[in-house]
């Protein structure tokens, strides 16, 4: 008979780290692994796309590439250069 006390995960779980990410750059290339869609205006794209662009200095390099590849996205989103003055147009072919 085995006595010996087994606390603590078990099995295959055991073996995945449960530590949860500590730099912004970790929590969003962590967030990148499960792309969903979202409909947003392209405004909001486009003004978080510019608060973003401010952390492509930071001195952590996950953080850095992470900031790098969705700001790339959400410039990619949002397509062609947007009005900077806060100027809204439509891009629809109607107008």
């Amino acid at each position: 008979m085995n006595t010996t006390d087994r606390t603590g995960p078990r099995g295959l779980s055991s073996l995945i780290p449960v530590q949860a990410p500590t730099t912004a750059g970790q929590r969003a290339a962590a967030q990148m692994l499960g792309l969903r869609e979202v409909t947003l205006p392209a405004a909001v794209v486009s003004a978080a796309a510019e608060l973003l662009a401010e952390h492509l200095d930071d001195p952590d390099p996950v953080t850095r590439e992470a900031t790098a590849v969705v700001l790339a996205r959400l410039r990619a989103a949002v397509g062609p250069e947007q009005p900077q003055d806060g100027a809204t147009g439509s891009t629809g072919p109607d107008r």
